[in-house]
Order: structure tokens, then sequence, then C-alpha cells
């Protein structure tokens, strides 16, 4: 089964990832750096949904994530 969703809990410094598949089961988790997190995006197939709850920081990475060509979701707290 491939990742379909990708659960993201933004912080300062290092992101929290889960990786979901359709029958919502969880692949992976990930830690990753500011840095390593963008790279890893760019990476990630067109058309995933990337889920994040609502922050200051989550509307760039909304914006980041349409240029991967990625579907962001923000949620509220």
């Amino acid at each position: 089964m491939n990742t379909i969703i990708l659960g993201v809990d933004l912080a300062k410094t290092a992101f929290s990832v889960c990786e979901m598949d359709a029958a919502g089961h969880v692949r992976r988790r990930l830690d990753l750096k500011r840095d390593a997190f963008s790279l890893w995006l760019a990476q990630q197939p067109a058309g995933t949904v990337v889920a994040m709850e609502a922050c200051s920081g989550a509307h760039h990475w909304a914006r980041r994530c349409h240029e991967y060509g990625l579907q962001p979701r923000i949620i509220a707290a």
C-alpha cells in the first residue's frame, strides 16, 4: 500500500511526521529537522495529502506543499 496521508506536527526545530496508508494504518514515523523536512517533502508523490495543525508556520508549509504538487490540509487545533 502506498502512503496517501502525511500527518505533520510542526515544531520549532524538529518536525514529527506520521505516514498513513489508505486503510488508516501507520506505515512509519519520522522526526526531521526543518531543512531535512523541506527536502523530504519535495520527494513525496504528487497528490499526497499533508495534514497539519493550524499554527503560525502552517501557512508557509502549505504554500511549500502546493509548490511540490501536494495537497495541504490545515486543521484547527
